[in-house]
């Protein structure tokens, strides 16, 4: 059976750096990676869409949907299972994912949540917006992001612990031992698949 990882936490807590500190990523397909910067390119379509959005701290209806999770899964790559960076971000988008996998012969094995209290995330998104001049990174905005993450995103946290499947990562340290925890937790999630 195929095992899949869902990787989640609060906007700020390092997910992408937990990832590949340093350029070294973890030897896993990423079916989903980071998203792309949309508020801080030449102002394409999507762009100048996502800007007002990100800046009143709303959650941005990005990619990846059930669709694309179904499309991502026929890859090649994903047929002895991936890591999913933001998705599901939703309860409802966690169950539709259970239900590709199942008819996939996959499950989910693993979900990291990367945990950080939201005094230490404000402090480092205002401080990068500092070094990116990023608008959208005010304090206001990024506890309205905390707030919609905790309505949206935060209950994925209560279903995988019930699925006994949750492993929390103080994200709170620094990246290496971070990333040592991470890389750790997904071992052991294929050690189980075997």
């Amino acid at each position: 059976m195929a095992i899949f990882v869902v990787f989640f936490g609060p906007p700020g807590s390092g997910k992408g750096r937990s990832l590949a500190p340093r350029g070294r990523p973890l030897h896993s397909p990423n079916l989903h990676g980071r998203p792309a910067p949309l508020a801080r390119g030449p102002g394409d379509g999507l762009g100048k869409t996502a800007k007002p959005i990100m800046e009143s701290g709303a959650l941005v209806a990005r990619r990846p949907r059930d669709g694309d999770a179904e499309g991502a899964l026929a890859e090649k790559d994903a047929a002895g299972g991936a890591l999913f960076d933001g998705y599901p971000r939703t309860v409802p988008q966690a169950a539709a994912l259970d239900g590709i996998l199942a008819e996939r012969r996959g499950k989910v094995g693993a979900v990291l949540f990367i945990d950080v209290p939201d005094a230490p995330i404000v402090e480092r998104l205002v401080k990068r917006a500092a070094l990116e001049g990023r608008a959208d990174d005010t304090p206001e905005t990024i506890r309205e992001r905390l707030r919609v993450y905790r309505e949206k995103t935060a209950p994925l946290a209560d279903r995988y612990r019930k699925a006994g499947v949750l492993v929390t990562i103080d994200g709170h340290r620094d990246i290496e031992t971070v990333f040592a925890d991470v890389r750790t937790a997904v071992g052991s999630a294929r050690k189980g698949a075997g």
